[in-house]
């Protein structure tokens, strides 16, 4: 707008639109014949429209200096194209967003005149890679599903399934398929043979371009699939039934290994302690005897400790029969030894040897 009487408007052209895809580059275009009016006082401005009520600056060249860091959405990717001092003040954004979208004015003012331009720009999403999956099941006579979606792109997005044959080439779909109207990104193959075996191809497309994703259709027979079934199932019940044995197995040799280990360290506490055994001297030796019995106390002493062992001995292995008294338990067997009175051996020159308590018994010589 132009308050003064002597200000002359010129306008560019009329409002254009471009369209382009994102990550594209775009020139807006905007010349004007201000720039040899004044040099001092030249002034350009783009602005984004964003709404009917808001909007913000672009870039701006005002008192010699260009200002490109307005907003950050746009920061580093706009720019003067040329030499806008001398009427080319063209507009260059690079990368384009989706947010970049909108109505552009180029504002030019220099001593008084004004000129601008009005530019809607457009930007289109091709659609982002689609998914592709199945529903139902893969056997003869049974329906499989189809589906197919982007989750991103500028609408409208359309959806065509074919197949691809083994030298890479699209068909179309087998006779049994049919496409979903209200769902173009769904198909339904009905009645599945072997012939419905293949893949299948899925391709997203809009004006900004296209595209897809595939997956594999396999049908099987339904007895194949009994046999499969039948043979996991056996596995299982084998497995159950030989873990059992194996588990029995290993605790019936780790008891084995734990007696054998165990055995040597016994202790038979309930051997019965060797009998007392009793020597009568002859009439024919008792003065030697007598003479002797010092010294055979004496060796008796000294050998009471092998004695012991012997005892300890014979009462961990309680079947084997000592030889010192062997004879007379052969000829008493089966009844009771005969108790000797203490007095009575004494009168007969018996002479008593205490053993260790630990032999559990006493010896009389």
């Amino acid at each position: 707008i132009c308050f003064s009487a002597s200000c002359t408007v010129w306008l560019s052209k009329a409002q254009t639109e471009f369209k382009r895809v994102a990550e594209e580059n775009v020139t807006l275009p905007c010349h004007h014949h201000l720039g040899l009016l004044e040099q001092g006082s030249l002034d350009i401005e783009w602005l984004l429209h964003i709404s009917e009520t808001v909007q913000k600056a672009v870039i701006t060249y005002s008192g010699g200096r260009v200002y490109d860091d307005l907003n950050e959405e746009q920061k580093g990717r706009v720019s003067f194209t040329s030499n806008f001092l001398a009427g080319d003040a063209s507009l260059q954004i690079i990368s384009l967003q989706s947010s970049d979208a909108g109505k552009y004015i180029c504002k030019v003012k220099n001593a008084g005149q004004y000129q601008w331009a009005r530019i809607t720009l457009k930007v289109v999403e091709k659609p982002s890679k689609p998914k592709c999956w199945l529903e139902g099941e893969m056997l003869e006579g049974k329906e499989l599903s189809l589906q197919c979606r982007s989750a991103s792109g500028t609408a409208p997005i359309s959806y065509r399934w074919q197949r691809i044959n083994e030298e890479d080439r699209a068909e179309h779909l087998p006779p049994n398929s049919r496409v979903n109207i209200s769902n173009p990104g769904q198909v339904l193959l009905k009645n599945l043979t072997q012939m419905s075996t293949g893949l299948y191809q899925c391709v997203a497309t809009n004006e900004a371009g296209q595209e897809s994703c595939a997956v594999q259709v396999t049908v099987q027979h339904a007895q194949n699939i009994g046999m499969i079934a039948g043979a996991a199932g056996g596995v299982v019940v084998g497995l159950s039934l030989l873990f059992p044995v194996v588990r029995l197995t290993i605790r019936r040799k780790e008891k084995k290994r734990y007696e054998e280990e165990e055995a040597p360290n016994e202790i038979r506490e309930d051997a019965e302690a060797p009998k007392a055994h009793l020597v009568k001297p002859s009439s024919s030796s008792s003065g030697s005897r007598s003479s002797r019995s010092g010294s055979s106390s004496t060796r008796s002493t000294a050998n009471s400790a092998s004695r012991s062992q012997r005892t300890l001995s014979t009462e961990a292995t309680p079947h084997l029969t000592p030889p010192q008294y062997s004879q007379r338990e052969m000829e008493g067997k089966g009844t009771e030894p005969k108790k000797v009175d203490y007095n009575t051996l004494m009168k007969m020159g018996a002479t008593l040897v205490m053993v260790p308590a630990q032999s559990r018994a006493f010896q009389t010589v």
